[in-house]
C-alpha cells in the first residue's frame, strides 16, 4: 500500500510538472519585464513603463514593468517564470543560468563599450587615497554595497580584494577585514550612504555619480574615487529558455529596432545608462562565472539579501 501512495503521489507530481510547462509558460498573453533596483526603484518603475508599452505595440502583447526588491529575486522571478524578460547584470544571470534555463539574448552597450567596471567611493576627507591604503583603515570602516548578486557592487570588488589581502571567504572580508557591511539596496543608495556618514566605503558602477549630480551637485567634490575592478560585461536582456522561440526572437528584434528610435534609446539611457543594444553569446558571461567559482561566494552572503 505504501508504494503504491508513493507511486501515485510521484505519477500526481509528474502530471502538475507537465500542466505547469505547457503552451501558457511558452507563448504567454501578458508579459512581465523585470528590473533589479540598482537605482531608485520608484524612478526605474516610472521611467521603464513606455519601454514596456513599446515592446507590447512591437509584439503584440501586453508587456508591464515591475521592478523587483533584489537581484536575487529576479533570478528566483526568472526560474519561476513569472518574470519573461530579465534586465539583469551578468553576476545575475550567472546566477540563473546555474539554477534554470535561461537564455541571454541581448546585452548593452555604454559609451561603445561592452564592458565597464566597478569603483571605490570614500569620503573626500578619508585618509584612504588608494586600495593599497585601504588595508591600513579596513578595520574602522563600514563598507556599502547595494546587493550581494551585483556583478560591480559586490562580486568584482570582493574578489579583488581578497586576492590583494590574501583573504580565505566573503565571509572573512566581510566580518574581519572591513569593520561593518551594509546592504544598501542599490549603488545610488551606496552612494547616499558614504555621503551621509552611514558608510565610509561603497562599491558601485562607474560612475554613479553621474547619474547623481542633479540631486546632489557637489557629489563628485564630497566623494572621491579610490580605485576600480578589472572589466566586466555589461548587463543582459534574459529571458527564461522555455519561451516560445518565435516569441524569444520577436522580443529580440524589438528591442533592436530601439538602436534606431531616439525615444527608445533615451528611455534605455533613463533606465540604466544604455547607449545600445547588442546581441549577446553565454560565453560572453565566462569570465563572471570563473570569478564566482573562484570566490566560492558564501551561500550565507546571498541569504541575507
Amino acid at each position: 500500500m505504501k508504494k503504491f501512495l508513493m507511486l501515485m503521489m510521484a505519477v500526481t507530481l509528474m502530471i502538475l510538472a507537465a500542466c505547469g510547462s505547457g503552451d501558457d509558460s511558452a507563448n504567454p498573453d501578458e508579459l512581465v519585464m523585470g528590473f533589479v533596483p540598482s537605482q531608485d526603484s520608484d524612478t526605474i518603475a516610472e521611467t521603464a513603463e513606455p519601454l514596456a508599452e513599446r515592446l507590447g505595440e512591437e509584439i503584440g502583447k501586453e508587456v508591464t514593468a515591475e521592478t523587483m526588491t533584489s537581484y536575487s529575486a529576479l533570478v528566483e522571478a526568472l526560474g519561476a517564470e513569472t518574470v519573461q524578460i530579465g534586465f539583469i547584470p551578468a553576476f545575475g544571470f550567472v546566477l540563473a543560468d546555474s539554477m534554470y534555463d535561461v537564455d541571454p539574448i541581448l546585452k548593452s552597450e555604454r559609451h561603445g563599450s561592452a564592458t565597464y567596471v566597478a569603483q571605490y567611493l570614500v569620503r573626500a576627507d578619508s585618509p584612504v587615497d588608494s586600495l593599497d591604503d585601504l588595508g591600513e583603515h579596513a578595520s574602522d570602516m563600514t563598507w556599502a554595497y547595494g546587493d550581494a548578486s551585483s556583478t560591480s557592487g559586490y562580486l568584482f570588488p570582493a574578489s579583488q580584494l581578497m586576492e590583494m589581502y590574501d583573504l580565505e571567504s566573503t565571509t572573512e572580508l566581510q566580518e574581519e577585514f572591513f569593520g561593518a557591511t551594509v546592504s544598501s539596496g542599490g549603488h545610488d543608495a551606496s552612494a547616499i550612504a558614504v555621503l551621509e556618514g552611514q558608510a565610509d566605503i561603497a562599491t558601485t558602477f562607474d560612475d554613479v555619480r553621474d547619474t547623481m549630480e542633479e540631486d546632489y551637485p557637489n557629489i563628485k567634490d564630497d566623494l572621491k574615487r579610490i580605485g576600480e575592478t578589472a572589466e566586466i560585461p555589461n548587463d543582459t536582456i534574459t529571458v527564461y529558455s522555455a519561451l516560445d522561440d518565435e516569441l524569444t526572437e520577436e522580443i529580440k528584434q524589438a528591442f533592436l529596432s530601439f538602436n534606431d528610435d531616439k525615444e527608445m534609446i533615451e528611455i534605455m539611457n533613463e533606465v540604466y545608462n544604455w547607449d545600445a543594444i547588442i546581441e549577446a553569446e553565454r560565453s560572453d558571461f565566462d569570465v563572471v562565472k570563473e570569478t564566482y567559482e573562484k570566490l566560492e561566494l558564501d551561500e550565507s552572503v546571498l541569504d541575507d539579501e
